[in-house]
C-alpha cells in the first residue's frame, strides 16, 4: 500500500516541480494549506478543480450510545468536514486501482 503524504511531501514535490528554493516551497504549501483551513473554519466552501470540494456540515445534537457499557450519552451538535471528490479523482484512483489488480494476478 502507498505511504502518507505529508507537507515535507507536498513542499518537496513544489521544490522539483516549480523550481523555487526549498524554503519558498515550504511556505508555498503552508500559504496554500493555511487558506484552506481559514476558508473552511469561516464555513466557507473549497473547490479545487479535477480534485474536489471541502465543506462545513453541521450536524444537530443526538443521543447516542456507548457501545461498551450501552449507556445513553448525549452528542453535543458540532461542524464535521466532508470532503467529496471529483469524477476526475474517482476515475483516476479506479483506473489505477484496476491497474494494479490487474498487474497482481
Amino acid at each position: 500500500m502507498g505511504d502518507t503524504v505529508t507537507r515535507a511531501h507536498l513542499s518537496e514535490a513544489v521544490y522539483q516541480e516549480v523550481g523555487l528554493s526549498r524554503n519558498e516551497s515550504a511556505e508555498l504549501v503552508e500559504l496554500v494549506l493555511a487558506e484552506i483551513a481559514d476558508s473552511l473554519a469561516k464555513g466557507d466552501t473549497v473547490k479545487l478543480s479535477s480534485f474536489g470540494s471541502f465543506s462545513v456540515r453541521k450536524k444537530g445534537g443526538r443521543m447516542g450510545r456507548n457501545p461498551k457499557t450501552g449507556e445513553e450519552v448525549p452528542i453535543k451538535p458540532r461542524r464535521v468536514l466532508v470532503f467529496r471528490p471529483s469524477h476526475v479523482l474517482k476515475e483516476r484512483i479506479n483506473s489505477a486501482l484496476s491497474g494494479q489488480s490487474a498487474a497482481a494476478e
